[in-house]
């Protein structure tokens, strides 16, 4: 093999390497994403829970003035 040949399979192997690291931390930065997402939504349905119980016409009239 020729030293020019040699050196581009290197690089190409490096930047392979590299690639294969962005890929791997993209996904778990999607990963972490989606979970984040997931307690998001369940928070807001135990909210939206929590506030079936309340009364007709509570909170339609706030005195922001005082």
């Amino acid at each position: 093999m020729d030293p020019t040949s040699v050196a581009a399979a290197m690089t190409g192997a490096q930047m392979s390497s590299t690639q294969m690291a962005l890929a791997a931390k993209m996904l778990r930065m999607n990963a972490d994403a989606e979970a984040s997402v997931a307690k998001l939504i369940e928070s807001a349905q135990q909210n939206l829970a929590s506030l079936a119980n309340v009364a007709a016409g509570v909170g339609q009239n706030l005195n922001i003035s005082a």
